[in-house]
């Protein structure tokens, strides 16, 4: 993936959106001949030479100061994630050539974290990295994320929420709320892409995604990012039906791109029960299996 597109794209899209009075300038007269700001506006208001910030959009971020990257940031109301987004950018652009050539080093889940996976005996929880690839789940991760499995297993490749979601006609009645699921799936990508953009694996999952999916290719023109955090999620399981989930994701500090993401729901809730019966399910699944 060329970082110089991603950023000359990504710094684009986001001065497209805001309009001059946005930003506490004059309302335009007449007609302007560009959506939203033009460059030399936003140089204007990061504090640097229209030339420079031209320079900047046309992907050359390399060298550019922190506080410049401050002033663009600024200048373009860049919210947390665009800002990280931005700086990722940057130190992707510094990288020497022959950094940007070396493979990314795949390394397996510790056995310490897939313990504390298996311990979360009542919360769904599994691992997965920045390629969206689910790396390991308890018991109960992998039922309640059947249909992704199944998916998985029928085209042999790894259990990947972002293909189930955009390649599996069953995601969008699995995901209840598939729009903001697709958006959330393509803003992780756009980041990872971000932190890796010589990351052959992620480049090849964007493309073939790109390749299948219309939908997805209208996302990711748009470079919107986010930060991935807690939230609710719904879910329709085909054998216990809708679950509303909270979810909270935690980064895994001695795995850089791995994120560990575990459901929960209120106690005496019908999310509750639901999970309840997926698990006595799951189990029966589990004896039985063991049993044949």
């Amino acid at each position: 993936m060329d970082n110089r597109d991603e950023i000359r794209d990504f710094l684009a899209s986001r001065r497209a959106r805001l309009n001059p009075t946005d930003v506490g300038l004059p309302a335009a007269t007449g007609r302007r001949r560009v959506v939203g700001l033009r460059r030399d506006e936003v140089a204007v208001l990061a504090g640097v030479s229209s030339e420079y910030y031209a320079r900047l959009e046309r992907g050359h971020l390399a060298g550019a100061s922190d506080s410049v990257l401050d002033a663009v940031a600024t200048a373009l109301r860049l919210d947390e994630a665009e800002q990280l987004h931005l700086r990722n950018l940057a130190q992707a652009a510094n990288q020497p050539a022959a950094r940007r050539r070396s493979a990314v080093k795949v390394t397996g889940v510790p056995a310490s974290l897939r313990r504390v996976l298996d311990s979360m005996v009542t919360s769904p929880a599994y691992v997965r990295d920045s390629h969206m690839d689910i790396v390991a789940a308890n018991a109960l991760g992998k039922a309640l994320h059947a249909p992704v499995y199944r998916y998985a297993q029928a085209t042999s490749t790894p259990p990947n929420t972002a293909r189930f979601a955009f390649l599996d006609p069953a995601g969008q009645d699995f995901y209840p709320d598939w729009g903001q699921v697709g958006r959330d799936c393509v803003a992780a990508l756009h980041a990872a892409a971000g932190r890796n953009p010589y990351d052959k694996p992620l480049t090849d999952l964007i493309g073939e995604l790109s390749t299948r999916s219309e939908a997805f290719r209208s996302l990711w023109a748009t470079h919107d990012v986010r930060l991935h955090r807690t939230g609710v999620k719904r879910l329709r399981h085909p054998e216990v039906g809708i679950l509303e989930l909270d979810y909270d994701v935690m980064e895994v500090i001695q795995q850089p791109g791995l994120l560990l993401i575990a459901y929960s729901a209120e106690p005496g809730t019908p999310a509750a029960d639901g999970l309840a019966l997926l698990a006595s399910l799951a189990a029966t699944a589990d004896l039985t299996a063991s049993s044949s």
